[in-house]
């Protein structure tokens, strides 16, 4: 596989960083073409990226999005995860202790699940994940854990991140599986929900819920509790 290396780029806020969203985007199973940042699997974390930032700014939160090298996990070679855990670590060393939350989608949502047993990972965001069976659970022990999926989703299946879910909670802190209906994988039909869960559970996570509109979102607030099995 080329050696092509990953790229971090960093949003903080405009005074110290108390928190660190770290977004993950999706790709293939199989490839080593390079990543391109025109690329539709990268450019579908940047409204939710932006939402993180506005949002978190005020509160300490740095919105930190990793393109990874090369485009496929590539079986066992696991390419971004290798990537997930090289910028995880960078971050570590600039914001030592900083507590950290993973969020991904597709691909990325798998690799943000193998990567939570970073030391400094305090929650994971999995959108659309891909799951596939035997995939661990254990990186996941004392984190806490929000999966969102469409039940319309052609790409990645839903009722294998609801048994995913299922197999997490015996070593999480905490799992919700949420069912975001009338969408499918792209998370374009009701983008606003995808939105505004995951920034409501970073804020919450880190912050509080008080700092989130989780009084007016019961899904949310739910979802910071610990429920385990929720509909949007």
């Amino acid at each position: 596989m080329p050696d092509v290396a990953y790229a971090l780029r960093l949003s903080l806020p405009p005074g110290d960083v108390t928190g660190i969203a770290v977004l993950l985007h999706g790709g293939r199973e199989r490839s080593t073409a390079p990543v391109r940042g025109n690329q539709l699997a990268v450019l579908r974390m940047l409204p939710i990226a932006r939402a993180l930032t506005v949002a978190g700014r005020r509160h300490g939160l740095a919105v930190a999005r990793v393109r990874n090298g090369v485009r496929g996990w590539n079986g066992e070679q696991r390419a971004p995860v290798a990537d997930a855990r090289a910028a995880l670590d960078r971050l570590a060393e600039r914001f030592p202790d900083v507590p950290v939350t993973v969020i991904g989608h597709s691909m990325g949502g798998r690799t943000a699940l193998y990567v939570a047993g970073h030391q400094q990972v305090r929650a994971v965001v999995a959108l659309a994940p891909w799951i596939e069976p035997g995939d661990p659970v254990d990186a996941l022990r004392g984190r806490r854990v929000l999966i969102l999926h469409g039940p319309g989703d052609r790409i990645t299946s839903a009722d294998a991140s609801a048994a995913y879910a299922r197999s997490a909670a015996a070593v999480a802190q905490s799992v919700s599986f949420v069912r975001v209906t009338g969408d499918g994988h792209a998370m374009l039909r009701r983008a606003g929900v995808w939105h505004r869960m995951t920034t409501g559970y970073v804020l919450g996570v880190f912050y509080g819920a008080h700092v989130t509109d989780a009084t007016r979102a019961p899904v949310l607030a739910q979802a910071l509790a610990g429920e385990p099995a929720l509909v949007v």
